[in-house]
This record gives structure tokens, sequence and C-alpha cells, in this order.
């Protein structure tokens, strides 16, 4: 059993900057595809950032070159450093860990982003 607690969300202007965190517990965080998803209200979650083990990123067209997934694989920990905030990024954000060699999954409980002015 993995559990996954995010924070760093908040109300940030425009332009600004935040610096998500997911805390994983279990013993399985360094051979686990991190991954942060959101979701605005009246859409569907949709997949923001992706690191795996070896560390290899992906990220979503609509973030890419704003947002940078990293991992502290002694500190078990993921993060998202989310810098040039539009108001089109509020959501909640959620910290998920996948399990490639099992197949499980895990999710973390939400936090929410909200960019105004």
């Amino acid at each position: 059993q993995v559990q996954l607690v995010e924070s760093g969300g908040g109300l940030v202007q425009p332009g600004g900057s935040l610096r998500l965190s997911c805390a994983a517990s279990g013993r399985t965080f360094s051979r686990s595809t991190m991954r942060w998803f959101r979701q605005a209200p009246g859409n569907q979650r949709e997949l923001v950032a992706a690191i795996t083990s070896g560390g290899n990123t992906i990220y979503s067209d609509s973030v890419k070159g704003r947002f940078t997934i990293s991992r502290d694989n002694a500190e078990n920990t993921v993060y998202l450093q989310m810098n040039s905030l539009k108001p089109e990024d509020t959501a909640v954000y959620y910290c998920n860990a996948y399990n490639p060699f099992t197949g499980d999954t895990y999710w973390g409980q939400g936090t929410q982003v909200t960019v105004s002015s």
C-alpha cells in the first residue's frame, strides 16, 4: 500500500510560480512512475507530467516549457515546479504513483491551485 500526500497548492497571480510536493509512503517509490494530473471544474482529469524511475519525463503540451517534474528517491518525494502560471492552470492537482511491475496505481487527495488576479 502506498499513501500519497500533496502540498504546496494555493492562490497565485498570473505569471507567478508554485511548487507542489507529493510525499509517498512505502518502499516501492523508487520503482514507481510518478505522475501529476489535474482536474478543473467540469473537465476530465488530465495528465500534466510524469517521471519514470529512471528519470525520463513527459509533459502535456499545455505546460511544456513552464512546468518541471522532478523526484527525490531518498526523500520519497516528487515535485512539480510551476512557472509562468496562467488562469487556465487553475485546477485540483493530484499526485499519482504507478508501479509498472504490478500495475498498482495510487492517488493522493489533491491540492487546489488557483491562478487569479
